[in-house]
């Protein structure tokens, strides 16, 4: 409870990027352009992946529902974020807020949940290929997406029901522009330590040990490219990993600078701008990245758009 002297916090200010002043406009292009590719994008990949039969494999089944998280994660974030800088700060109910951190962590987990599972799916493919149809398919694949989502949702929701038990009285403002667990977190009154501890725990369930299996079955891919004997089958082999190693690189890496690496709360400068990266970067990377290293994506792209042509021709 609030002590006599103190308000109970029923609305959040978010006070965005303070001192934009003239750069205001330019900021406000950059991340509408830079949202409008991550759904145009993802939503190819996404439109590709379903209609292209023989994308319907492990690999681009992942890639497709990857596109969904990244959709979702951006929708959460960018719309307030673009309304903040023309206004300035932006004003949210404490339970618009509490929603918008636990959607972010569900989807920001699934995310990271897929790229592991896909990285489990190039070291079947190099390491098993006489197994890798046995081992996942299409179904395997379905079943293995809906248990991630299940996970991720389970360890937000353990998270978040405990931070909704803890007082927030007094201060209501955060130096963010969206809802972010740090800078939530120090305006509670409570005892923050149980949900601190909470919290990274779930970083390292959703983040670090991800991670960790990222790397490990990647130890055994590159141990087991070294070990052929064809040139052409090692070039081939680190060919279909290179789209899959740049999308581990360009999403973990902002992730566990921001999540695991420890930082001080109240530096929430550092934090806001280091967040842009997996909120707007990432996202819009990844169709790029898979476009543009993916044969495969590149060739059910220009069929897609033939297709389309000669529909429109023969009306």
């Amino acid at each position: 409870m609030c002590e006599a002297n103190q308000t109970k916090v029923l609305q959040i200010y978010l006070l965005g990027f303070r001192g934009l002043n003239r750069f205001k406009p330019l900021f406000f292009i950059v991340f509408l352009l830079s949202y409008i590719v991550i759904l145009g994008g993802n939503i190819l990949i996404i439109t590709v992946v379903s209609v292209v039969d023989h994308l319907k494999i492990p690999m681009f089944i992942f890639l497709k529902h990857l596109a969904v998280a990244d959709i979702l994660m951006t929708t959460t974030i960018v719309p307030m974020m673009l309304n903040i800088i023309l206004v300035q700060e932006g004003t949210v109910s404490f339970f618009w807020c509490i929603t918008q951190l636990y959607c972010f962590g569900i989807f920001a987990g699934v995310q990271c949940f897929l790229i592991a599972v896909m990285s489990y799916d190039r070291y079947l493919a190099i390491c098993k290929p006489l197994h890798y149809a046995s081992l996942i398919n299409p179904h395997i694949s379905l079943q293995l997406i809906i248990g991630l989502w299940f996970l991720s949702i389970f360890l937000l929701s353990v998270e978040l029901t405990l931070m909704c038990l803890l007082n927030f009285c007094g201060l209501n403002y955060i130096d963010h522009f969206f809802c972010d667990f740090g800078p939530l977190i120090e305006l509670s009154t409570s005892n923050k330590l149980t949900s601190m501890m909470l919290d990274l725990i779930s970083s390292i369930f959703m983040v670090s040990l991800p991670f960790a299996f990222i790397v490990m079955t990647y130890i055994y891919i590159f141990l087991t490219i070294l070990k052929m004997s064809s040139a052409n089958g090692r070039k081939k082999a680190f060919s279909t990993c290179s789209s899959h190693l740049a999308l581990v690189c360009t999403s973990y890496g902002t992730l566990i600078t921001v999540y695991i690496v420890p930082t001080d709360y109240s530096e929430v400068n550092i934090n806001k701008y280091k967040s842009l990266l997996y909120i707007v970067v990432a996202p819009m990377m990844n169709p790029i990245i898979y476009s543009l290293r993916n044969l495969e994506i590149q060739r059910a792209v220009h069929k897609l758009l033939n297709n389309v042509k000669m529909a429109k021709t023969d009306v």
